[in-house]
């Protein structure tokens, strides 16, 4: 699980930007959104420009060098942020599995040239590099003595390097490490608000309606969208080009699902395109949306955090302007975040008050209570 994440230099963080899941209370209630002590269901709040989807974009920037995974590049336009003179971007993350700790450390010159990377396995060194310096790494992984260590001027990644050019002993470290790598491999970013662009866990450009028919989940996508209010009758048909076309029945025609839904109802399919791989077992490790629930009614988006929040292996986190979810009976103050430019904490550790299950957490918020 990913525990924290510290950033410098990177778009609106501008000094070392700190986010911290692992600060958490000792709250009786809700505890399924407390994972191994640490926040496995999180809402992040704040105004527009506190930097929400560069929040995204910092966790998501390790894909690009560790993965081969969907990336877009576009959200990694103005690397740097624009107040400082200055080169390099600073990345630090903090991942807990069981009792163990990963720490993953690198700087890049720009978002596909890495500087600098080093991973420790519970506080110890296990591999390292500073190509400012050398390009020769070093690493403790057992198993990887006779292995090259000098990777000239490729910016290949030194962990990628590592899992694909040797068979590493089956050693406690060796095992920590390739779960380290398993979860960001699984990782999962989408917002609502464009249902072109993803991040992580696949490659490629996917369509919806193709996707859940050739699942066989027409049926269940009929009933997804009935449970949240929008009564239709769903049958498919195929294309010129041999693709699955979703269609809604009326009673003197079908019409094209897409040419007539509503931009809410879109983006619900986009949900359930997603929603279909994160019910798999495993599939999903972390899940990022931004603007989760941008055009959903309240009530939706209270139901949609609920199906979230069985998915007991998916650390998932969600941004949204929505103050009507914060409340006691879906998550609890440590699971809340608010943002600021260069600050984010948790309504738990914004207020010096004792908060109990009863308090109605969300008028506390709308009255200013915290800071």
């Amino acid at each position: 699980m990913l525990a924290k994440i510290e950033v410098s230099n990177f778009k609106n963080f501008k000094d070392n930007f700190v986010f911290d899941l692992s600060n958490t209370s000792s709250f009786s209630f809700n505890q399924e959104c407390i994972k191994n002590k640490v926040v496995n269901k999180a809402i992040v709040y704040g105004h527009n420009g506190s930097g929400k989807s560069n929040l995204g974009f910092a966790i998501f920037d390790l894909i690009s060098h560790m993965t081969d995974k969907e990336i877009v590049q576009d959200y990694y336009k103005n690397y740097f942020n624009a107040d400082l003179d200055e080169t390099k971007s600073r990345f630090r993350f903090e991942f807990r599995f069981d009792k163990n700790i990963v720490e993953y450390s690198y700087t890049k010159s720009d978002y596909q040239t890495l500087i600098s990377e080093e991973l420790k396995i519970n506080g110890k060194e296990y591999l390292y590099i500073d190509r400012e310096q050398s390009s020769i790494f070093r690493t403790s992984a057992k198993g990887a003595k006779s292995l090259k260590k000098d990777i000239g001027d490729s910016n290949i990644s030194i962990i990628n390097y590592l899992s694909k050019n040797t068979i590493l002993d089956d050693t406690k470290d060796n095992k920590i490490f390739f779960e380290f790598k398993e979860f960001v491999n699984k990782m999962l970013y989408f917002r609502a608000l464009d249902d072109k662009c993803y991040m992580g866990l696949e490659q490629g450009n996917h369509s919806i309606e193709h996707d859940i028919v050739e699942r066989k989940n027409l049926t269940d996508f009929e009933k997804f969208l009935n449970d949240a209010g929008i009564v239709c009758k769903l049958i498919s048909q195929k294309d010129s080009f041999n693709k699955n076309k979703i269609l809604i029945k009326f009673q003197n025609r079908e019409l094209g699902f897409f040419e007539v839904a509503s931009s809410g109802t879109k983006a619900l399919a986009l949900f359930y395109f997603w929603y279909q791989r994160l019910k798999e077992e495993n599939s999903v490790s972390f899940l990022f949306i931004d603007e989760f629930d941008a055009f959903y009614h309240h009530s939706l988006s209270k139901t949609l955090v609920e199906k979230l929040k069985e998915l007991e292996n998916t650390q998932v986190i969600l941004t949204t302007h929505n103050t009507s979810i914060i409340s006691n009976e879906i998550l609890r103050p440590d699971c809340y975040f608010l943002m600021y430019p260069d600050r984010i904490r948790s309504l738990a550790k914004s207020t010096t008050k004792e908060l109990r299950e009863a308090h109605n957490i969300e008028k506390m918020y709308r009255a200013g209570f915290f800071e």
